[in-house]
């Protein structure tokens, strides 16, 4: 499997907007701890979640192959490991009508939009740090639409759903594993 270096190399010759890798780091961060909580391979959820926006720079204006590219940077790497191949591809999948099938893909469905949700949420705190953050803060927003708009709050709640997990806990796992790399997110 792809180790976590090479993967970083790939991300950082490849995306250039330092907001970007950031999104990058904090879905890593939190696809490393839902990793945990199944039990399954951490590495590998971590760079699912590392690499799944990796081509967004060169996709941006061709949505259909977003996710697609970055998957085929990493088979000409060498890759073969089939669920995570497919787990980066999956969060192309949107742009074609398809749903995510696995724990992996749900799980890096329903944490992207949520990463950049605590993020807004960080941004518009007095410290704009995430360590003074809290679950009620990430919900006190949750119902105000205008507030980070873009966020699909409906892919997000799929958690309690599709993982089993409620929609607090999710945002606390979240936070949780954002609050972890904070100095990465210079937050």
């Amino acid at each position: 499997m792809i180790s976590k270096d090479k993967a970083l190399e790939l991300l950082h010759s490849k995306m250039q907007s330092v907001n970007l890798r950031k999104h990058c780091y904090s879905v890593a961060a939190v696809m490393k701890s839902l990793a945990s909580h199944f039990g399954e391979d951490e590495s590998k959820w971590e760079i699912v979640g590392l690499l799944h926006d990796g081509d967004y720079e060169f996709t941006k204006t061709d949505p259909g192959n977003h996710a697609k590219l970055m998957a085929n940077w990493v088979r000409d790497l060498g890759e073969t490991d089939e669920e995570l191949l497919t787990g980066i591809e999956s969060h192309g999948w949107f742009h074609e009508g398809k749903s995510p099938k696995t724990k992996m893909q749900w799980s890096l469905f329903c944490c992207d939009e949520l990463t950049g949700l605590i993020i807004a949420v960080t941004l518009v705190r007095p410290d704009k740090k995430l360590a003074s953050v809290t679950v009620e803060n990430v919900l006190s927003k949750w119902n105000s639409k205008s507030f980070a708009a873009g966020v699909k709050r409906e892919d997000i709640e799929n958690c309690d759903k599709e993982l089993g997990i409620k929609l607090q806990d999710f945002i606390a796992t979240a936070l949780s594993a954002m609050q972890g790399i904070s100095s990465e997110l210079g937050l």
